[in-house]
């Protein structure tokens, strides 16, 4: 917890803060990365991710969730294959992507939940 103290991070969302979080959220989009420690290409996406919350860190909220450690919530939100990125807001989902979309993919993925 304490490097998230120093520079601005994705948060790490368990079952217990999800919804929580989601709420807390109101209309920032939150985008939220399913992904697990031995999945090739969440390795890739995860530098991706933390670079995302340095940049939107006042605008969108983001946020990981392991699929080992929280696989009730990765049935919640129909995740079969990860990494998977879903954008939330409001608390419903508005966006989803499967696979390593890339930064761009990302980016255009929270520029278009906050446009809406």
């Amino acid at each position: 917890m304490a490097d998230n103290a120093q520079k601005p991070g994705a948060l790490h969302l368990s079952q217990a803060d999800f919804d929580q979080t989601l709420k807390a959220a109101g209309q920032k989009p939150v985008l939220v990365d399913f992904f697990a420690e031995w999945c090739g290409p969440c390795k890739m996406a995860a530098p991706v991710i933390e670079e995302l919350a340095g940049e939107y860190a006042d605008k969108a909220v983001i946020a990981k969730v392991d699929v080992d450690a929280e696989n009730s919530l990765a049935a919640t939100y129909g995740v079969m294959s990860i990494p998977t990125v879903i954008v939330f807001v409001n608390g419903e989902e508005v966006d989803r992507k499967i696979g390593f979309a890339g930064k761009q993919g990302y980016v255009s993925m929270l520029e278009g939940a906050m446009e809406e």
